[in-house]
């Protein structure tokens, strides 16, 4: 009983959901396939399936003689429904009369084989008898290796004695679709034979699914010139052919017929072939399986390539901060403001604090290190010296690029040097402005542009934090974003934006807002004090955003205070008691912020009352007792 090639190509065009719904199978749909309940991992599309536990699939004759235990005449009949025919008598079958010789119940002669004779390992050897691309013929238990088409339709099939030296390609075998696994990356490798490229997947393991690799059947065209047509996405082809007179031979011919726009390279085994190298691998102490790598065989025209960066292959890196979330080590970080409010202050306080340890609010401790400190405005020993000693820096650790025979740019070799050779972590230019260099225009963005990349480089290669000190501009009332000196450049080429600016009803006060940040949320504006008479000290937290800062419009704590108040007398006019939770969600969606909240009640203890009523409390403005009547 035998079917024709048109039969077995009508079997294996079938619809596997349907066939499995008319066996009264359940499926589930999972996007555009259907998952087999019998076999969770198992999932179906039109004709084809995949098993995703064991990494392998097929077509619908395969599917059948996997899941039903038919034998391929069995399966090709429940598929179609048709009975095979016997062959006309003394008559030889055609060309294309090719059938797959049935299979044995198990396959534990060609495992032992494989895995003994050959030395393949079992998991490489497992996951072709698993796809059916090789089993165990029934009649005499050779090794059958399954060459197939694009359509995962069987084509070819050379049989390989487990014992002696039989082997014979199957009557009606068409040689253009030999042995092979089909990748989907852009690299083929070729052999002479199956047993060999077995053996190149253990001896060269890592991640081998990803590319394609062939056998010829010996060393013809055919087979590889079907594979190329097949697959265009074949941009470089290994030629792993034996290490033999025969073999260089057909690696050079093979070369001539390779189509335009191929490269092609040769892979010569440490010995004849690569199952000899796979049996004997234990002999080889340096793993070089490898005798000779012959590259450039063939290439495709030379032409001017983009270099591209695939997101697959970048490594994934985590933000180091020096002060979690406003200043990132490896990054560029502006702090700016106008003059005399602060900046230079804090950029003080900063070193100090790096080179001590101490810590800046809700700053995680870290170990001293070294700072540059660069400043043209002020004198190094008149002004910079007090105010570090004032900030009981340790001096040791705050450096400084002499720039007595060259003034310094941000684009400046001697920043990268300085930091490498000094173990800097944080480099503070102070103004942004004198460092441009004479010849830049930093209202130009063409010229901006390349400066701020040159340094972000700096700073991502060295780790080190990057500080430049700027001023703002004169336009008053404008958004933050637009108040630097020079191009919006500046703002975007850096990761994190501080802006620093003066209370203007509380003038002892400045405030360290988070204008821009691009690694993490912005932080919360935090304030310190520059009293006259006790000097520099850390308020906290403060309510405040940077266009309120800029303006004068209000935004300080007293301001923002008197806002919550009249608030909370709105919401309880007229007698109304209202759940505190209640309060403070009113007061957020009008931009007050719970501690403001709190302070408003604090200052409202005269007037306002609460109660507990079970697990909430409750807010109410007292009643106002009548006077006492004169004496």
């Amino acid at each position: 009983m035998y079917y024709t090639q048109e039969q077995i190509d009508h079997a294996n065009q079938a619809d596997l959901v349907s066939f499995l719904q008319s066996q009264g199978e359940q499926l589930t749909r999972a996007g555009q396939e259907y998952r087999w309940k019998r076999h969770d991992s198992l999932t179906v599309r039109g004709n084809k399936w995949y098993r995703h536990s064991q990494s392998k699939g097929g077509g619908p004759v395969d599917f059948v003689m996997e899941f039903f235990g038919k034998s391929f005449t069995e399966a090709v009949e429940l598929l179609t429904g048709e009975k095979g025919a016997a062959p006309p008598p003394d008559s030889p079958a055609p060309l294309s009369d090719f059938r797959l010789p049935p299979r044995s119940p198990t396959a534990e002669q060609v495992k032992r084989y494989l895995t003994e004779a050959r030395r393949i390992d079992e998991d490489v050897t497992g996951f072709f008898i698993s796809s059916g691309d090789i089993y165990e013929e029934a009649a005499h238990h050779n090794a059958v290796f399954v060459g197939r088409d694009e359509d995962g339709i069987p084509r070819y099939a050379h049989s390989k004695g487990t014992a002696g030296t039989f082997r014979l390609d199957v009557k009606g075998s068409d040689k253009a679709f030999n042995f092979c696994y089909r990748g989907e990356g852009e690299r083929l490798f070729v052999f002479e034979a199956p047993i060999d490229l077995l053996s190149f997947l253990c001896l060269f393991k890592k991640e081998w699914q990803k590319q394609s690799y062939l056998a010829l059947g010996g060393v013809g065209e055919k087979a590889l010139l079907r594979f190329l047509s097949d697959r265009p996405n074949i941009k470089t082809v290994y030629l792993c052919l034996d290490s033999d007179q025969a073999g260089n031979d057909a690696c050079s011919r093979l070369v001539e017929l390779m189509p335009e726009g191929l490269t092609v390279h040769r892979l010569i085994p440490l010995f004849k072939d690569w199952n000899e190298v796979q049996t004997r691998r234990g002999e080889i102490a340096d793993g070089k399986y490898i005798r000779e790598a012959i590259y450039g065989l063939k290439e495709p025209p030379q032409e001017e390539t983009v270099e591209i960066i695939r997101m697959s292959e970048v490594d994934t890196q985590t933000v180091e901060w020096l002060w979690e979330p406003y200043i990132p080590f490896g990054k560029v970080t502006i702090v700016q403001g106008n003059p005399g409010e602060g900046k230079t202050t804090f950029a003080l306080r900063l070193a100090a604090a790096c080179t001590t340890g101490r810590e800046l609010p809700n700053m995680k401790p870290l170990p001293p290190f070294n700072v540059i400190y660069q400043t043209a405005e002020d004198g190094l020993g008149d002004t910079v010296k007090p105010r570090l000693m004032e900030a009981e820096a340790d001096l040791d650790r705050v450096l400084v690029i002499d720039e007595a025979k060259r003034e310094l740019t941000l684009s400046d070799e001697r920043i990268e040097k300085a930091i490498t050779q000094n173990g800097a972590r944080l480099i503070i230019l102070d103004p942004i402005q004198a460092y441009m260099g004479e010849k830049t225009d930093m209202n130009r963005a063409n010229e901006v542009r390349p400066m701020f990349r040159r340094l972000a480089d700096v700073a991502e290669r060295t780790g080190c934090a990057v500080i430049l000190i700027g001023h703002l501009n004169k336009a008053a009332g404008g958004q933050s974003a637009y108040r630097g000196l020079g191009s919006i450049d500046f703002r975007a080429a850096a990761r994190s934006v501080l802006l620093i600016g003066r209370v203007k009803r509380e003038p002892n006060v400045r405030v360290i807002v988070h204008d821009k940040s691009s690694l993490a949320p912005e932080g919360k504006p935090v304030a310190f004090c520059l009293d006259p008479e006790t000097g520099f000290s850390w308020i906290g937290e403060y309510d405040i955003t940077a266009d309120e800062l800029l303006s004068g419009a209000g935004g300080n704590n007293v301001t923002k205070t008197e806002q919550a108040e009249r608030l909370i007398l709105d919401l309880l006019a007229d007698g109304k008691e209202l759940a505190s939770e209640d309060i403070v969600k009113a007061a957020a969606e009008a931009g007050i912020s719970e501690r403001t909240v709190q302070n408003a009640k604090r200052n409202m203890g005269g007037i306002l009352g609460a109660r507990r009523v079970g697990g909430q409390w409750y807010n109410f403005i007292k009643k106002k007792q009548p006077p006492e009547p004169a004496s």
